[in-house]
């Protein structure tokens, strides 16, 4: 135990509390308080350049998948209103929600692993909110200029010079978050349709309130939110400590190397003063988008995007140290400890996500694009015919989960010497519904009590395919 650890008490548990110094800036006071605003440094460096460019990827990829067509329809279109999803050649119905709940559980899955193996990696390069936040502050920092002249601005009077520039930087926010609001909408309304329909203001009062609300959203998020979303408001910051371990990959400051921190010279030797390499210039603070100091340990609002690394590298390359002093690592590793990259949390989250990844394929494979529902007559449940057969009346939907259009072939199997009274083969178009009334009857004599089990198919013809269903119904007899 070091001095500066304090035990419990006798009656509680011997659990060891360490007093923490926070370093206070050149005032004072605490770098950031709670409420201060943030305003983000601009950084340049190995991981910068990789967020930015995975930044511009996922925003690529958000705004021109839906425009993309496939086999004449749109490629990826979550159809809420005729309750269907669309993703390239595969259409998911409300019969599909076990598909659906695969794939989500394989998602979280694949969260955990990555989180475990290497950290909130997720949040600092992926997240749409961080992906946002920079593309807003990109706004800023070219019509309000550097984070000091942010705050500078920030901290003036209002003139005609500071008005244009909020003017300017906020109409810019409220555009691109229009258009946000808009490619997002796409995703769930056909896209051509939709920016026909906003451009020539004939859109539905419906669809005006959505634009308006993530519009809005993205806006106030992106714009004012920021890090409160990241830090207060996302469930995942609660609970990912829960996945770490002593070798997961994650942003820290070595902190033996470091201390103690101080100003010095370049030519100074750090020994000489009784100085580590940290020089407490407080880039790693000024470049940090959640405003944390990483040099006071591992924190959960940590997003781990590799900003105060580059800027610690930057700073250790012109003082001719060493880099590294902050870089992403394990605590096993800052220790001195054996790194266990291969461990029995990540093999489990590997098992299971094998599992999952298995079930959603089989899932896929074994998925029959067809559904048929039976309704039955409940006027009467049997009648007696012209020709003293007993008839049953029955309502057969047919669902066409297919992405074309299709031909099917209907029978009736569990009684013999049934007379067919309808349509037995039927034109589906693709991604549609076909009702169809038809009735079954039967000499009394096939019958051998009130109620006998029989089993309705539907058989695709055309174009040919293993494609069939079988649905099971009653046949019942008159008292």
């Amino acid at each position: 135990m070091s001095p500066d650890d304090k035990p419990l008490s006798s009656s509680a548990a011997k659990i060891s509390v360490k007093n923490v110094k926070i370093h206070p800036a050149k005032n004072g006071h605490e770098r950031y308080k709670p409420g201060d605003q943030i305003y983000v440094r601009k950084n340049s460096g190995f991981f910068q350049r990789l967020r930015q460019r995975m930044n511009l990827v996922y925003f690529a990829f958000f705004a021109l998948l839906p425009w993309l067509q496939f086999n004449g329809h749109q490629a990826v279109l979550f159809d809420i209103s005729e309750q269907r999803f669309t993703l390239w050649s595969l259409t998911l119905w409300p019969q599909d929600l076990t598909l659906l709940a695969w794939l989500f559980i394989f998602a979280a899955f694949l969260l955990f692993f990555v989180t475990t193996f290497v950290g909130r990696v997720w949040c600092g390069y992926m997240c749409p909110q961080t992906v946002w936040t920079f593309i807003f502050i990109w706004f800023e920092e070219k019509i309000e200029g550097s984070a000091n002249q942010r705050r500078k601005l920030d901290q003036q009077k209002m003139t005609g010079k500071k008005l244009r520039k909020k003017i300017l930087k906020h109409s810019s926010w409220l555009l691109f978050s229009l258009f946000t609001a808009m490619t997002f909408a796409g995703y769930f309304s056909p896209m051509n349709e939709l920016f026909i329909n906003i451009f020539s203001f004939n859109t539905s009062v419906t669809m005006a309130v959505i634009l308006a609300f993530f519009t809005f959203a993205t806006y106030g998020n992106a714009g004012w939110m920021r890090e409160t979303v990241c830090l207060h408001m996302c469930p995942y910051a609660r609970f990912q400590s829960a996945m770490f371990d002593k070798d997961t990959m994650t942003v820290a400051y070595n902190n033996v190397r470091g201390e103690n921190r101080g100003a010095r010279g370049k030519k100074q030797d750090p020994k000489a003063l009784n100085l580590g390499d940290c020089i407490d210039c407080n880039l790693c603070v000024e470049v940090c988008p959640t405003g944390i100091d990483i040099r006071n340990g591992l924190q959960y609002e940590c997003i781990n995007c590799g900003s105060c690394v580059d800027a610690c590298d930057g700073v250790m390359k012109r003082m001719n140290y060493d880099q590294g002093l902050i870089s992403y690592t394990t605590e096993h590793d800052l220790a001195g400890k054996k790194v266990g990259l291969v461990r029995s949390k990540l093999i489990g989250y590997a098992v299971v996500l094998l599992i999952m990844s298995t079930m959603l394929i089989l899932e896929i494979v074994n998925r029959i694009p067809l559904s048929l529902d039976i309704i039955r007559d409940r006027t009467e449940l049997a009648k007696e015919n012209f020709n003293g057969e007993i008839e049953n009346v029955f309502t057969l939907k047919i669902l066409n989960m297919s992405q074309t259009d299709n031909t099917y072939k209907l029978s009736v199997k569990g009684i013999e010497n049934t007379q067919w009274h309808g349509k037995q083969e039927i034109i589906v178009k693709a991604a549609k519904v076909y009702t169809l009334p038809i009735s079954i009857s039967v000499d009394p004599y096939e019958l051998k009590g009130y109620m006998t089990d029989i089993s309705f198919t539907v058989e695709q013809v055309s174009p040919k395919g293993d494609v069939s269903i079988e649905q099971e119904s009653r046949f019942f007899n008159k008292r």
